[in-house]
């Protein structure tokens, strides 16, 4: 199982922190030791003093594909969850002034905690499904999957241009803007439209 990351998918989050505008879709993975299920708690690293968060709507891949065609797309995801993107930005900020790659700020232990997942067919638009993520009952990230550069099937045919989907990959859509650190004690509500999947306390 793997999970692939869309990075700068939302014009605002790329502006907030100081990058370009991408002309096509920013790649990441995360290895599957990054997920954290059922709501666990989220046990705050001792190597990072900036740990941010990024909420997502997360596709789950539903069979094998590649080169898949964007009409055909949709075939290959049959469910969609929330997942948070936790970044350890003062480790990537280090790594990126030096020409470095900052897999680590990313794919840290439990650094991809999902929700349950929900056939799409139980909402009525995808393309127009809006999420959230609270923290300490505060909104803090408020998004729209209608705002995305890069749509669901734009991201999936992109993807298997270069790597084989299989079925349980997971795919981070990208987030939009208001990310920022959290701290030990916070309480994370993740909504995708109005259900709240997420739950969980940092510790």
């Amino acid at each position: 199982m793997k999970i692939i990351c869309v990075g700068r998918n939302y014009v605002a989050h790329a502006a907030e922190l100081g990058n370009e505008v991408p002309e096509e879709p920013v790649i990441f993975l995360k290895p599957d030791t990054a997920i954290l299920r059922e709501n666990n708690p989220f046990y705050y690293p001792d190597f990072s003093k900036d740990i941010q968060h990024e909420v997502e709507v997360v596709l789950k891949v539903n069979k094998e594909g590649k080169n898949i065609e964007s009409k055909f797309a949709h075939k290959y995801v049959d469910e969609i969850g929330l997942g948070i993107d936790f970044t350890a930005r003062d480790l990537q900020s280090k790594a990126k002034s030096k020409g470095l790659p900052w897999d680590i700020a990313k794919g840290f232990n439990h650094s991809a905690p999902i929700s349950r997942f929900i056939p799409i067919h139980s909402f009525q638009e995808i393309s127009n499904l809006s999420f959230r993520l609270d923290i300490n009952g505060n909104t803090v990230q408020n998004g729209n999957t209608s705002l995305m550069l890069f749509n669901f099937a734009d991201i999936i045919t992109y993807i298997s241009k270069f790597y084989l989907l299989k079925k349980g990959d997971l795919i981070f859509t990208g987030t939009p803007a208001g990310v920022g650190p959290v701290k030990i004690g916070d309480q994370l509500n993740g909504y995708l439209g109005e259900e709240k999947l997420l739950d969980f306390e940092i510790k």
